[in-house]
């Protein structure tokens, strides 16, 4: 919300004036979740501050993130503008009494969660419950939940639906959204990138092969790659070395795996660490490990 907020204030020298006012406003949810909402109120909100939104026949509380052309620069990024018609409106700015309904609203949820724990226990179904949204209207139950396979739950959306009186929606989620609802801290003390400022989660972004410079360390622990998610971590995506590094690693170094032959006997290329320019020898005889250089490595043996 900071960093909206200090690009509202710097709109003008980054994109110069707006020849059109735009009423497009980006609204987050519950959760992190942020979705984009026509003003019609003509009431002009401010960033961070409560309105209440059209939500799939119904209303919703959220906080105002973005505005103007910030927004409609992260609708384009987004690709959504062909959606501009069936936009959901932003109704009015929120008053004292919606929220104390939302207090009460919040109140009702972790009696909501433990009904659906015991729900799910009861029809044995194979799913993790994440979280449950209890719509500020009361008319709709949202049940965020984590699952290996596919899991026919209508019996349980029929119990829920009856005991609450309200629609039942079931969302499954994967384990990087699950980390983003938490919005927790991380290992570097900052609040999640997921929930923070990343828009949208990707399957992946650390999908591809780990790159020379990490796959060859033997230096490398899970702790310093796994996220919360048990995935890799998002950051690593912007701290990977460039193709050309990469390649000048895969030029000066020997592949792991391969045999050198030493004074002491035939060893295994183990593991490099490219930032100490360090190359570990195992000897599969006693099972010795052996650290040298890179130039005691060129000078003293000879690969085969």
């Amino acid at each position: 919300m900071q960093l909206s907020r200090m690009l509202h204030r710097e709109i003008e020298h980054i994109y110069g004036e707006s020849a059109e006012p735009s009423t497009l406003c980006e609204v987050e949810l519950t959760c992190c979740r942020r979705e984009f909402f026509d003003d019609s109120s003509g009431e002009s909100p401010a960033i961070g501050q409560a309105v209440i939104v059209e939500a799939d026949g119904g209303y919703d509380f959220g906080i105002v993130y973005s505005s103007g052309i910030i927004a409609e620069k992260k609708l384009k990024l987004k690709g959504l503008e062909g959606s501009r018609d069936q936009m959901s409106r932003l109704l009015r700015i929120a008053t004292k009494e919606d929220e104390e309904a939302l207090r009460e609203v919040r109140l009702r949820e972790p009696e909501i969660r433990e009904v659906c724990r015991n729900r799910i226990k009861r029809h044995a179904l194979d799913m993790k419950l994440v979280d449950i949204e209890l719509r500020m209207d009361q008319q709709k139950v949202t049940v965020f939940y984590t699952a290996a396979h596919r899991v026919d739950f209508r019996s349980l959306v029929r119990d829920l639906a009856s005991e609450f009186r309200a629609r039942i929606q079931m969302v499954q989620i994967t384990t990087r959204e699950e980390a983003r609802r938490a919005n927790s801290f991380g290992a570097c003390g900052c609040v999640l990138c997921c929930s923070s400022w990343i828009q949208k989660i990707h399957a992946n972004p650390f999908s591809e092969k780990q790159q020379v410079s990490e796959a060859q360390s033997g230096e490398i622990h899970s702790h310093n790659i796994i996220g919360q998610c048990n995935r890799p971590k998002c950051c690593l995506s912007y701290s990977r070395p460039k193709k050309a590094v990469r390649e000048k690693c895969q030029e000066h170094y020997p592949p792991i795996g391969s045999r050198v032959t030493t004074p002491e006997g035939t060893a295994i290329i183990e593991s490099i660490d490219p930032a100490k320019k360090m190359i570990a020898l195992r000897y599969p005889v006693d099972g010795n490990l052996r650290r040298l250089s890179l130039d005691e490595f060129k000078t003293m043996f000879v690969k085969k």
